[in-house]
C-alpha cells in the first residue's frame, strides 16, 4: 500500500465493506454508484450522534480533572498515563483533541506575525552550533560556532565562524559583518549572549561594559531578545538550522580560515540568491536594491578592543592587568578594583571613580608611580640612585661623597644596601660624627661602610687613622738577573 500511502488494515476494511455492498473486483468502475459508496462509508465509518466516538465519551466524565492537569502544565503524554492508571485508556490523538477543545490545552500559545522593519533598520544576531572542525593550534577537533547576522527586511545573512563565544569573538564578527554588508544597521537584536548581556531582563537588560562601548563607537542601538523567547528574533532563529544544513553539513574544511572564506561565498551565492520562502524574493537582490544605500557608514579604522579585568591589589601596591603591573595607592591593598586597558592607557577604578591612569605596558612590563608607594620606600623599590645620593647629601658633604663612591660600580643598585646602612649610621650617631668619619676614610681612600661603623662605634672619628699598610717589595721568584747592556 506504499503507492497510495494508506495502512493495510484501513484498505482491508474498505475492501470488505465494498464486497459486502456487492462490488465485484473485476466488474469495473461503473458499479461504484453514489448509493454503493454511501453504504461503504456507513459501514467503515458509522454515524456518530455526537460527532465523536466512544473514546471521546470515555473522557467526558474526567473533563474537570483533565482541565486541572492542563492548568498545572502537564504534558498530554503524562495526562494519558494518569488516565490509564484510572482505567481510562484512549488514543493519544483523541486525548489531544479533547484537551484542546474542552480543557484549554494550547490556547495560550498564539503566534502573531510581526511586521518587518524599515530597510536597513534591524539586524538579528544569534550563535548556532555547527559541528566539529580540526584546529591546527591545538591539534584536535573542536566545536565550531556560527555567529549569524540576518537583515530583518531583506533576509540577507552573514556567517562568522569561531571556536569561542567571547566578547572579542563577537566584536570581530560584528566588524566582519559590517564589512560584508558595506555598512552598519541601526538596531542590533542579539540573543542573550553572555559576552553581550551581563544581566538579562525582559524590560531593562544590562549590557556588558565592553559591548556598551562598542555600540557607542559604532552608533548601534542594542535591543536584546528575552530569555526563552526565540520568537523575539524569528528571522535569525530560522536561519540557524538553514546555515547548519545547507552550508556546514557534509563539508570538509581545511581549517577555520578556509571555512570562513567559503562561508562568505555561500552567503553571497547560495543563501543570497535563493528564493526566500516568506518574501518570495532573492535576499541579496533586495538588500542591494533597498537596504545597502540606507545603512550607516561602514567603519574605516579597526576597533580598539579594551581589556577589562577586576584585579586584586597585592601587598606590593600593584595590580596585574594583561600580564603587566601597575601601581595603586596603598590603602586599597587586598581589595579588588576595576581596570580598563586599551592600546594606549590603563584606567583603574575604585567604586566607579577613576583612581589611577597609567600608560599601557607590554606583557611583563611595569608602571609605578612613586606616590603610590610607602614614604621612604619608593627609592629602593624603583632603584632610584639619584634620590639616594641626594638623601645622603642632607647628612653632610662627606657623607654624600662617600655614598657616591660606594655606588661607583657597574651595577650600582647592588650597593644600595650599603648606602642605606651609611644613612642609618648618620641617624644613629648624628650627622656631624658620621660626616667626620667619612671625611677621614675619604682622605685615606678607604671605601668600606663597615669601617665607618667601627669608627663611630669606638668613638674614633676625631682620631687620626693609621695609614694603610704598604706591601713590601719582595724579589720576584722567577725574575731573571738583569745584566748591564754593553
Amino acid at each position: 500500500m506504499g503507492g497510495c500511502r494508506l495502512d493495510r488494515k484501513t484498505v482491508r476494511r474498505y475492501v470488505a465493506a465494498g464486497e459486502a455492498a456487492g462490488v465485484v473486483r473485476d466488474s469495473g468502475e461503473g458499479q461504484l454508484t453514489d448509493e454503493v459508496i454511501g453504504r461503504v462509508c456507513e459501514a467503515v465509518r458509522p454515524a456518530r450522534p455526537g460527532g465523536h466516538g466512544p473514546a471521546w465519551d470515555a473522557l467526558a466524565p474526567h473533563e474537570e480533572l483533565i482541565r486541572g492537569w492542563v492548568k498545572r502544565g502537564l504534558r498530554v503524554t503524562k495526562i494519558q498515563g494518569l488516565l490509564a492508571r484510572r482505567g481510562v485508556v484512549v488514543p493519544y490523538r483523541t486525548l489531544v483533541r479533547f484537551a484542546t477543545e474542552r480543557c484549554g490545552f494550547g490556547q495560550g500559545q498564539v503566534t502573531l506575525r510581526v511586521a518587518d522593519s524599515e530597510p536597513a533598520a534591524e539586524c538579528q544576531v544569534d550563535f548556532g552550533r555547527m559541528g566539529l572542525l580540526f584546529d591546527p593550534g591545538t591539534g584536535r577537533r573542536r566545536v565550531v560556532w556560527a555567529l549569524i547576522f540576518t537583515a530583518c527586511y531583506s533576509r540577507h545573512c552573514f556567517v562568522w565562524l569561531s571556536f569561542r563565544q567571547t566578547l572579542a569573538d563577537v566584536i570581530a564578527g560584528c566588524e566582519a559583518a559590517w564589512a560584508f554588508f558595506g555598512g552598519v544597521f541601526r538596531v542590533l537584536i542579539p540573543d542573550n549572549l553572555r559576552a553581550v548581556v551581563a544581566t538579562a531582563d525582559d524590560v531593562a537588560p544590562r549590557l556588558s561594559q565592553g559591548f556598551v562601548e562598542y555600540a557607542q563607537a559604532r552608533g548601534l542601538v542594542v535591543d536584546p531578545a528575552r530569555v526563552g523567547h526565540p520568537k523575539d528574533k524569528p528571522r535569525v532563529e530560522r536561519t540557524v538550522a538553514y546555515v547548519r544544513g545547507s552550508f556546514f553539513a557534509g563539508e570538509d574544511f581545511a581549517d577555520l580560515t578556509d571555512a570562513q572564506r567559503r562561508a562568505e561565498t555561500w552567503c553571497r551565492t547560495t543563501a543570497g540568491q535563493r528564493i526566500h520562502g516568506t518574501t518570495q524574493r532573492r535576499p541579496a537582490e533586495v538588500f542591494a536594491a533597498e537596504e545597502a544605500s540606507r545603512l550607516l557608514p561602514a567603519p574605516v579604522l579597526p576597533y580598539d578592543l579594551p581589556v577589562y579585568a577586576q584585579p586584586k591589589v597585592a601587598r606590593d601596591h600593584h595590580v596585574e592587568v594583561a600580564k603587566a603591573l601597575y601601581s595603586v595607592p596603598g590603602h586599597l591593598i587586598g581589595h579588588r578594583i576595576e581596570a580598563r586597558a586599551d592600546a594606549q592607557l590603563v584606567k583603574l577604578f575604585w567604586r566607579g571613580a577613576l583612581i589611577k591612569l597609567h600608560p599601557r605596558q607590554p606583557a611583563g612590563g611595569r608602571s609605578t608611580d612613586p606616590a603610590d608607594l610607602p614614604k621612604g620606600r619608593a627609592a629602593y623599590a624603583l632603584r632610584d640612585i639619584g634620590h639616594l645620593c641626594r638623601q645622603a647629601d642632607t647628612h653632610g658633604a662627606s657623607v654624600g661623597i662617600y655614598a657616591r663612591r660606594l655606588l661607583e660600580v657597574d651595577l650600582p643598585w647592588t650597593r644600595m644596601r650599603q648606602v642605606y646602612r651609611l644613612l642609618g649610621y648618620a641617624r644613629r650617631y648624628g650627622d656631624g660624627r658620621c660626616d667626620t668619619a667619612c671625611a677621614q676614610a675619604l682622605a685615606l681612600d678607604v671605601i668600606d661602610v663597615g669601617l665607618i661603623g667601627r669608627i663611630l662605634e669606638r668613638g674614633r672619628e676625631h682620631s687620626r687613622l693609621p695609614d694603610p699598610p704598604v706591601a713590601p717589595q719582595l724579589p720576584l721568584r722567577f725574575a731573571r738577573h738583569q745584566e748591564p747592556v754593553r
